[in-house]
């Protein structure tokens, strides 16, 4: 022991004494018992020492293995024939290849093909020398994809014959040189001039777009200001703006007016960015520009296109609207009026047509050469197309400022203008409204409005003007928003039908039902008809909801009908629907839609009061819908004034007494004499009869009495939703008064 490891042993060895004290064994113990204790302590104490150096060994190992494994480069081991014994994590993770596929196979395999040769001959020259070797090659990885690599190869000195790989991934040194590579390419070939400065303004490069562009060679400008180019037409306010810019938001973009280096001046549109370093000091400023003359000469010439008539060169409507928000704003601020005046000339086609648009064209341009004359300065006088002119005055103390103005407007336009030996007159008709109003306006409402008047002015007369009535105005808003509130019903299906039974009183039988109308309004509950039909009477929303009440009611039928439960069901359809050319051929439709129901289930109403213009064309259109299995009845008949010959021209099967007459029957002489002629020429005519608004079972009696049995009213039943309609029908009972009821002779009649 103490000539193996005498300094230990020695150490140990006082250790030891050291740990057994001054303990005095027994007599009966030798020295040599004492030694024997001696080294026993030593050699616990020297395991204990051989351990702690294993565990250190073992942490110097796993940290060795750690950074092997997580080096932030591939380590690969390979033999002198080149097949890899050894690799670390990264290298797994570049070559996106299981360690275990690997591991004995040549490291050729994963190098690209066009630079195998260039790996063998790093890899010779690595087995040869000591010294390392390293190039930048390709491999290949595992899904196929390209690695931009740097090898460095090494052989070990001793040891096995081993050679250390290291693998360094390019990619993000490539894409750097690329990016730099392209950023050289498109400062050198870009068609857009650049120009780069320093943070003091000084140039330090230009490309050659600028020198093309500028004339300037780059050896001119280099060291010196952008100033050069300057013009002298671009003004201060430009430049100061252009600094504040870079200074609070680092970027620029605009127009610049410069000079070429041959004196001549061009348009610039010109970005410029200021480059900072990462404490926010500004480097370098980068200026990109394009010669845009020959586009802005283009700009300039299509906003005198958009902003201009080509006939008279006045404003026209889009800048007629620009310099009316500018007006809106002047006249809020000053708190002044405008007035804004639609003029029309009165008589212009008639020009047009005898002497053709050549000459009209020179009026026009006469008419509105004067009148512009007329105008004080800040006024416009605009052309909105053939002879229609707004004028835009402003700065009015009160509305009858404008009187002055509007009466020189009309005596320019009315002014002969002479045009090839022709000597023309023509008058002019002006509609006039004011800014501000009591609720805010846009110009198109005003324009609207000024129309409007317009119009008035033409129907009073002509050669006059006329102010706009915004209580007219009002209520046609109020109509409008009614309209479009009705049509948002249609599309919400808020719309139902209710049905009125028709019965014969004598007999009990129910001939069928009334479709009626309704509207279920979310806010105010069931709406009567009369509340909005009135609204759309002869218009195409009032078609619309007619044809919803035809399709509904037949779909109505057939479902009854698909029950066993076949109703007739008859519905109103107004004039102005049924004078459309396609009315035919668009019930044929909704018929066919309905293929399971019975001929002869639907009736259409005639209201008498309806204005039939083509009484020819009326009768064809019902002749044609009575083919369809559809019969027609008047309604309300004996309220208008064309009885007689809607009755004769008409061929209608039913006439329909109207309440009115019912309801004062029994107390109204007249409303019987009435009654008794209607049904005298129902009778004569071959035509069937039916009252409405039976509400009491006397009226039944009277009516039964004067020999009409088909009736319908509150008697007999209230209108009701369709669901209704079958348990009524089953429990309805004719009253037994009016199966006692005998008709009165003609002679008694007459007697009433």
């Amino acid at each position: 022991m103490k000539r193996l490891l005498p300094n230990v042993e020695l150490s140990l060895r006082e250790r030891a004494e050291q740990a057994l004290g001054d303990h005095i064994p027994p007599p009966s113990r030798s020295v040599a018992w004492r030694e024997l204790q001696v080294y026993q302590v030593e050699l616990e104490m020297q395991n204990e020492e051989l351990r702690r150096m294993q565990n250190t060994l073992e942490a110097s190992r796993d940290l060795y293995l750690d950074l092997y494994e997580r080096a932030p480069v591939g380590y690969l081991s390979l033999t002198d024939s080149g097949v890899v014994q050894a690799v670390n994590l990264r290298a797994e993770q570049l070559l996106r290849v299981p360690r275990q596929q690997l591991l004995g196979r040549r490291f050729d395999r994963w190098v690209q093909p066009d630079d195998r040769e260039g790996w063998r001959g790093l890899f010779v020259r690595a087995c040869r020398d000591t010294a390392a070797q390293e190039a930048d090659l390709r491999l290949l990885r595992g899904d196929g994809e390209p690695l931009p690599a740097h090898l460095d190869c090494v052989r070990q000195s001793d040891g096995p014959r081993l050679v250390r790989l290291t693998v360094t991934d390019l990619s993000a040194r490539r894409k750097a040189e690329e990016t730099l590579t392209l950023a050289a390419n498109v400062f050198t070939h870009a068609h857009e001039g650049i120009m780069i400065t320093n943070a003091s303004g000084d140039i330090v490069d230009v490309n050659d777009a600028f020198q093309t562009i500028t004339g300037y060679s780059r050896a001119e400008v280099l060291g010196r200001n952008p100033r050069l180019l300057a013009s002298g037409l671009t003004t201060r306010g430009v430049y100061g703006g252009l600094w504040r810019a870079l200074t609070e938001e680092g970027f620029w973009k605009g127009e610049l007016w410069n000079r070429r280096r041959s004196g001549e001046i061009f348009v610039a549109g010109q970005t410029i960015t200021a480059i900072r370093d990462p404490h926010g000091r500004v480097q370098h400023y980068v200026a990109l520009f394009t010669d845009v003359t020959e586009l802005r000469e283009h700009q300039n010439r299509l906003e005198t296109i958009a902003h201009y008539d080509a006939l008279t060169q006045l404003p026209n409507r889009v800048l007629l609207g620009e310099r009316m928000q500018q007006a809106f704003a002047r006249a809020r601020h000053s708190k002044r009026m405008l007035a804004v005046a639609y003029l029309d000339l009165d008589g212009f086609k008639d020009v047009n047509d005898t002497h053709g648009h050549a000459t009209g064209d020179r009026v026009l341009t006469a008419v509105a050469q004067r009148m512009k004359h007329t105008l004080r300065e800040g006024c416009t006088l605009s052309r909105l197309g053939g002879d229609e002119f707004v004028i835009l005055i402003t700065e009015l103390e009160q509305s009858h400022d404008t009187a002055p103005m509007l009466d020189r407007l009309l005596g320019a336009a009315s002014k002969p203008v002479r045009v090839d030996g022709l000597q023309l007159s023509l008058t002019a008709s002006m509609g006039v409204t004011f800014y501000p109003q009591g609720q805010d306006v846009s110009a198109d409402q005003l324009l609207r409005q000024a129309d409007q008047a317009m119009y008035q002015a033409k129907v009073g007369g002509k050669n006059r003007y006329c102010f706009f009535d915004p209580e007219q105005e009002l209520g046609l808003r109020v109509y409008n928003a009614r309209v479009e509130r009705i049509l948002l019903a249609l599309h919400r299906h808020e719309f139902v039908l209710y049905y009125q039974p028709k019965v014969n009183m004598r007999s009990g039988e129910i001939l069928g039902v009334e479709a009626l109308i309704r509207w279920q309004h979310p806010e105010e509950g069931l709406v009567q008809p009369e509340s909005f039909l009135p609204i759309i009477e002869n218009s195409q929303l009032s078609q619309m909801v007619g044809e919803w009440v035809i399709g509904r009611a037949l779909r109505q039928a057939q479902t009854w009908a698909a029950c066993g439960f076949c109703l007739p069901i008859s519905v109103n359809v107004g004039g102005w629907q049924l004078q459309q050319p396609d009315f035919v051929a668009r019930l044929r439709r909704q018929l066919e839609a309905c293929p399971g129901l019975p001929r002869g289930m639907l009736m259409i109403e005639i209201l008498e009061t309806s204005a039939l213009k083509d009484m020819d064309r009326v009768s064809e259109t019902i002749c044609a819908c009575k083919e369809l299995g559809v019969g027609f009845a008047l309604d309300d008949f004996g309220t208008g004034y064309s009885s007689l010959t809607y009755l004769k021209r008409l061929p209608v099967c039913q006439l329909k007494i109207d309440q009115t007459f019912v309801q004062g029957l029994l107390e109204d002489n007249d409303d019987l004499s009435i009654l008794l002629a209607i049904t005298s020429l129902a009778k004569a005519f071959k035509r069937e009869v039916i009252a409405e608004g039976v509400d009491t079972v006397g009226h039944g009696v009277r009516l039964l009495e004067l020999g009409c049995e088909l009736a319908q009213g509150f008697c007999i039943a209230k209108p009701m939703p369709a669901a209704a309609v079958p348990e009524w029908a089953m429990n309805w009972r004719p009253s037994l008064r009016w199966q006692q009821v005998v008709p009165l002779s003609a002679p008694s009649q007459a007697a009433f």
